[in-house]
């Protein structure tokens, strides 16, 4: 027989669905018929499988060692310990600064990305502990193109992660980034249009009217500051599509400095040879949480802010645009 006592970021998920990530090898017409034959109690009780976990609930497993492993195959874990920039860190979240170049969540290249290095990060200081992540993982709950810099936040705790998937799927989290682009721009102003994504290339396009497969897009950005060749701007992310800051800004004859993708070739040129820049000069700067009731109550209202990496600041003081930014951020 084996026992486990639910934990916190085990609790608030359905029965089943624990018993899925503690057997991932198991069929659910396994569990259904444990269940039934009492081979799998939740609190010494029969159970169905469809109960809401609780902190302290009890559950045993009436199965043979064999049969345990043989659908729970032994893992072994092994996650980076790197230096985070760390804006913010409670039982609950983690807010962090990423730097342009790392991956935010894995993709098929099995590079590292943030979601190892924050688990390495928990497991490292003892916030975490190995067996923890048979039944949870800590995660990302927003996604920054891999050389966008800038705010990510994470869920340390499952409640954590849970209710800042809420505030992002539901948009009243605000978001405000920070970027350089071609040409000048004088007045705040907010743009709509409509979003085609090319899976196959990575790529989207977006049209000034509504297309077959579009969804709808809307930014909102504000000037900062021109020097007659570039502006900087700060963008507030009204919808949130797939690299819709840098193909939105392109579509209106403004791309982004260094943008190899959407960008103006000429202009990302001179800008490589100036700057030794090889992507696109955009930082996620600043979250904004709303009013809030429950676990993250103590957010409500604040601010967060992520420092502009040494390459965005060396070229605002080049660009000379190093005082609009200190006039109308800080």
């Amino acid at each position: 027989m084996k026992e486990f006592l639910i934990n916190e970021n085990e609790a608030g998920q359905r029965f089943d669905k624990y018993l899925t990530k503690l057997m991932k090898e198991a069929p659910k017409s396994f569990f259904y018929k444990m269940l039934r034959k009492k081979n799998i109690t939740l609190n010494g009780k029969k159970a169905t499988g469809n109960e809401k976990l609780q902190t302290g609930d009890t559950v045993r497993l009436f199965l043979s060692d064999e049969t345990f492993y043989k659908f729970s195959p032994h893992e072994t874990f092994s996650y980076p310990v790197i230096p985070l920039d760390i804006i913010y860190e409670d039982d609950d979240i983690l807010l962090i600064n990423k730097p342009a170049g790392m991956l935010s969540q894995p993709d098929d290249s099995h590079e590292p990305s943030l979601v190892e290095y924050t688990i390495g990060h928990l497991l490292n200081i003892g916030a975490l502990e190995e067996k923890d992540l048979h039944t949870f993982r800590p995660s990302v709950c927003n996604r920054l193109d891999k050389n966008t810099s800038g705010i990510i936040a994470a869920g340390r705790s499952l409640a954590g992660l849970q209710e800042l998937s809420v505030l992002f799927h539901d948009r009243i989290l605000h978001k405000d980034y920070l970027c350089i682009v071609k040409g000048v721009i004088s007045e705040k102003k907010h743009i709509h249009g409509y979003l085609h994504k090319d899976h196959a290339n990575n790529k989207v396009t977006v049209y000034k009217t509504e297309q077959p497969g579009t969804q709808p897009v809307d930014t909102l950005y504000t000037p900062l500051g021109n020097n007659g060749r570039v502006t900087l701007l700060k963008v507030r992310l009204i919808t949130g599509r797939t690299h819709q800051i840098r193909a939105h800004l392109a579509s209106v004859g403004h791309p982004l400095m260094g943008d190899t993708k959407y960008g103006n070739n000429n202009f990302n040129r001179d800008c490589q040879s100036r700057y030794h820049l090889k992507h696109q000069l955009l930082h996620a700067w600043q979250l904004t949480f709303p009013e809030m009731n429950g676990k993250l109550a103590r957010l409500s209202n604040r601010r967060f802010q992520a420092a502009l990496p040494t390459q965005f600041q060396h070229i605002l003081k080049e660009e000379q645009l190093e005082e609009s930014y200190h006039e109308n951020l800080e």
